[in-house]
């Protein structure tokens, strides 16, 4: 498996680098935050990000799109992470765009994926029920009336579920909650009687809700993909979004070392620049080496992801739970290595460390990846 980027990957690598750089540095960020921002991105920088062609990176070219893969979207999300700009690449170029793409019907497909790629929707993919990720253990229930389903329950910690036009949600068509079968997913758009959004503050300050669905009623060509089928599919979409988060996560923690050795070449103590203290640059050494091991292991499972591999689920599962150590560790140290102005608001060092708290319990923690690597592996 080849561990380098194409050239067209690295030409969307050095767009989304510049991008980044000149319309959303931290700066942007802040100011959402300071403002509070309902949605937490701004939508015309999100239209120039249309305009790139970003939303459409994972769709065909006969509905818009440029189809250049799993890698070509990570390293966008990758470059993005360092500037911590928000927007809906997440759930919508990535999540609701594979989701559409691998398991929608022709008619899904001509209805929803060209108003993705002009960003006139946004999407969102609504899963957990609990704040311990499994998605086997879904209650959220869909019975048929009068030939239509029947959505009843509610969704927890939903990724841009505060501002998303358009939802797929995994919900329990038979069996009980820890059942591997008889789930399913649909296609709900949100401005759907029944559904209502309630949004969370979370650490990072993104886009995040709860989302309750009371007695919604939909049709049933708003299945996604074979109903009784949604473990599997969702498990696969999920896996897509695991590998994106995977790499959003290891350009937050190139951005934190990068900002904690400039820190260091700076700093003095008694006279002394701190970045000549051997403890420093011993724990330095780690990081630098952490994250080699990660950029290996996400681009192992992104190019397996476009490679279609047979090892995509533990490829997947091993790149977020390296990227979710390997940023919990150079969070940790770039707030230790600054001391205690790293915790104060002034310095952006501290927004990367509220990101890796939440970046790391999306779609499962390192814990769940661990687990799930060990069982696919045989242990």
């Amino acid at each position: 498996m080849k561990l380098v980027l194409s050239e067209e990957q690295q030409f969307l690598k050095d767009t989304a680098k510049n991008f980044a750089a000149e319309r959303t540095p931290v700066n942007h960020f802040r100011s959402l935050r300071d403002n509070a921002d309902p949605v937490l991105w701004d939508k015309d920088i999100w239209q120039e990000m249309v305009a790139l062609g970003w939303s459409g990176i994972l769709i065909p070219e006969d509905f818009g799109g440029s189809n250049f893969g799993i890698a070509g979207i990570s390293v966008i999300l990758q470059e993005c992470a360092k500037t911590l700009t928000p927007s809906p690449l997440f759930a919508t170029a990535v999540l609701g765009a594979y989701a559409i793409t691998q398991f929608g019907t022709k008619k899904q497909k001509e209805k929803y994926l060209p108003q993705i790629v002009n960003g006139k929707i946004t999407t969102a993919v609504a899963v957990d029920e609990s704040s311990h990720h499994n998605p086997i253990n879904s209650e959220m229930k869909a019975s048929i009336k009068d030939d239509k389903y029947v959505l009843e329950g509610k969704k927890t910690f939903v990724v841009d579920g505060a501002s998303a036009d358009l939802l797929i949600v995994l919900v329990r068509t038979s069996g009980n909650p820890g059942d591997e079968t008889g789930l399913s997913l649909f296609i709900v758009d949100s401005n759907e009687e029944g559904v209502s959004k309630i949004k969370l503050d979370m650490a990072d300050s993104r886009n995040y809700a709860n989302i309750i669905f009371s007695n919604v009623s939909i049709s049933k060509d708003q299945l996604l993909g074979d109903a009784e089928s949604g473990g599997e599919t969702i498990e696969r979409i999920l896996d897509i979004g695991r590998i994106a988060m995977s790499a959003e996560m290891l350009g937050n923690a190139e951005a934190a070392f990068e900002t904690t050795l400039e820190y260091l070449k700076q700093r003095k103590q008694f006279g002394v620049l701190i970045g000549t203290f051997q403890a420093l640059q011993h724990r330095a050494a780690e990081m630098f080496c952490e994250l080699e091991l990660t950029k290996s292991s996400v681009m192992a499972a992104m190019h397996g992801a476009d490679e279609n591999s047979n090892e995509l689920q533990r490829l997947a599962s091993l790149a977020k739970t390296i990227a979710g150590e390997t940023l919990h560790l150079v969070s940790n140290e770039a707030i230790q290595m600054h001391g205690g102005i790293g915790v104060t608001d002034e310095y952006d060092v501290g927004f990367f460390l509220k990101r890796s708290r939440v970046a790391e319990q999306i779609f499962g923690s390192s814990k769940f990846h661990t687990e799930r690597y060990a069982n696919l592996s045989g242990f």
